[in-house]
């Protein structure tokens, strides 16, 4: 597998105003790539994946409300992140688990 960290510019933020360090990550057989960020506290899960410009550079990534968690815990957009969490974004799944686990179960029973 290949792995990438993606730099990105941090913008001029008000005088006073609290930063938290977060990461958003993303992975594929082929390839995972978690992008380190620097953001607003208070930010949410849909800022930081908006922040991360992973839309921009995998136009054909698929980001739904429901395949969206910090440490392997599903959130929503609107979830606020707390300083040091890595949001993940889930690919779909091609196969259903409990229909993977039959065709394992059957293809074990054949054997």
């Amino acid at each position: 597998m290949i792995s990438a960290v993606a730099r990105t510019h941090c913008t001029t933020v008000l005088e006073g105003s609290r930063k938290i360090a977060v990461e958003v990550a993303v992975a594929w057989p082929e390839l995972q790539v978690i992008v380190p960020l620097s953001i607003a506290e208070g930010s949410t899960v849909a800022d930081a994946i908006e922040r991360s410009g992973l839309r921009e550079r995998f136009p054909g990534l698929e980001i739904s409300s429901e395949r969206l968690g910090v440490f392997a815990a599903l959130r929503t957009p609107d979830d606020r992140l707390r300083d040091g969490d890595r949001v993940e974004i889930y690919r779909p799944l091609k196969v259903d688990p409990k229909v993977a686990r039959r065709m394992a179960a059957e293809a074990k029973r054949r054997q």
